[in-house]
């Protein structure tokens, strides 16, 4: 695996494992990630995962501190991931959660189920089937608190972000934008197709952490009745 660095401003680097999503580079980050939270350094601040690369923030000050090779503090960090890429013995633990997302699909809930099985010449009810067919793995949080990017969708039901966004999407919303399938943690603008909606509450501001997800967990979708919705939801009397 080719690994590329560039920086970012005066005080971030970009560690890139490779292109597109993969479960292969979502394994090679972890590994790297768990090496960075044994061996980190002086200075470092935070590393942030995505789908290809991490960003790892550091202070700059400190790090031009260090007696390390390098003539700049971004070639110091450089330098240094360099030598821990090299600790290939570490192991992951892969000990995954699966969880189940009941969505109550199409209708006031999923408002682009039929553009969604349109453009894909499928039923509607097909895209269910196909929706809640295979486990999604989650690669990174982000856009918002919460708002987890999925892989694994399968790409018989893949659609484009709408060209112009919604300015409100409900909390709960389940959405496709090309090939991945997401789930919006609160009311927030957003262009993805959606096409249902899940009761549960994923935003947790209270709670340590706060939100339901975790890079790594692997969701299942469920398909559920609207008066099974109204239910969970507490909306019934």
């Amino acid at each position: 695996m080719s690994i590329h660095f560039k920086p970012l401003g005066d005080s971030a680097i970009l560690v890139t494992f490779g292109e597109g999503i993969s479960e292969e580079i979502h394994l090679s980050i972890k590994k790297f990630l768990k090496i960075l939270e044994d061996h980190g350094f002086t200075g470092y601040i935070e590393a942030v995962p995505s789908y290809t690369n991490i960003c790892i923030y550091y202070d700059v000050y400190q790090v031009n501190q260090w007696k390390f090779e390098g003539s700049s503090p971004y070639e110091k960090v450089v330098n240094y991931i360099k030598i821990l890429l090299q600790k290939e013995e570490i192991e992951v633990n892969e000990t995954n959660r699966i969880i189940e997302i009941p969505v109550c699909y199409g209708g006031i809930y999923g408002p682009d189920l039929t553009e969604v099985a349109t453009y894909n010449n499928l039923s509607e009810q097909e895209v269910i089937d196909i929706h809640t067919k295979n486990e999604c793995l989650i690669y990174m949080l982000g856009f918002a608190p919460g708002f987890a990017f999925m892989g694994g969708m399968d790409e018989k039901i893949a659609t484009p972000r709408k060209e112009t966004p919604r300015l409100k999407i409900p909390a709960g919303s389940v959405g496709i934008a090309g090939k991945q399938t997401g789930i919006y943690p609160f009311e927030t603008p957003g262009g993805w197709q959606i096409i249902g909606r899940t009761p549960l509450k994923l935003f947790l501001p209270d709670q340590n952490p706060p939100t339901l997800f975790r890079a790594g967990d692997r969701i299942r979708f469920v398909a559920i009745s609207e008066e099974e919705y109204k239910n969970l939801a507490g909306e019934t009397k």
